[in-house]
């Protein structure tokens, strides 16, 4: 957790508390269902939930806002991003049952009143956000027109989806055709593992 109050050293006792609950919960899920590699696990904070919280580097999510979450997987990146934002509210979406019920389980557990999470497709969400985020689900040409109607209306300059990707991102950008907006997590987090972790930023009129 020292990683984590280093990078956001305004994180309140509470979100402490949460995050290395978080932790806790987290390894027991991923003994049963395998959330992410396990592999991974000695790196937990840095790899997941760090890398997570880098959308929080690039954009600040408006008290009383709303983000979705496509892909989720085991809860990331909107179970660190939750803990983080206590007042925004945040709908995490993915199309396999057991790991949102372990998501589920984990935000009860954590006391999560701003998280929700539901099996299902990202094409099949009806409601609209201010936000969508996602850690690489698949190329943007695939991923934006899964979410590019799930904008509410009255967007401004920093509504729109925040991508975390990794490597060179030139060409798979140019085959999407959108504007979007790359910040390299190397210039916020000293790890290695973020020399080539990258946000990418569509605006929610990003054609």
């Amino acid at each position: 957790m020292d990683t984590l109050a280093h990078y956001f050293p305004d994180l309140t006792d509470q979100q402490k508390r949460h995050f290395a609950q978080l932790d806790t919960e987290f390894r027991g899920w991923n003994e049963r269902l395998n959330l992410v590699a396990r592999t991974d696990m000695d790196n937990l904070t840095e790899r997941h939930i760090l890398h997570s919280l880098g959308i929080a580097k690039v954009v600040q999510f408006a008290a009383g806002s709303s983000v979705l979450d496509v892909g989720t997987g085991g809860g990331l990146p909107g179970l660190p991003l939750a803990i983080l934002f206590p007042e925004v509210k945040f709908h995490l979406v993915d199309s396999i049952g057991k790991k949102i019920k372990a998501v589920q389980e984990m935000a009860h557990t954590l006391g999560l009143h701003n998280l929700t999470a539901e099996q299902t497709r990202a094409e099949q969400v009806r409601a609209k956000y201010d936000y969508v985020v996602s850690r690489a689900v698949a190329r943007l040409a695939t991923f934006h027109p899964w979410i590019a109607h799930r904008y509410k209306p009255q967007g401004n300059a920093t509504t729109g989806l925040y991508y975390l990707k990794g490597g060179d991102l030139t060409e798979e950008i140019a085959e999407s055709g959108l504007v979007a907006h790359v910040f390299n997590l190397s210039d916020y987090f000293q790890a290695e593992f973020f020399e080539t972790k990258k946000v990418v930023f569509v605006p929610n009129e990003g054609r």
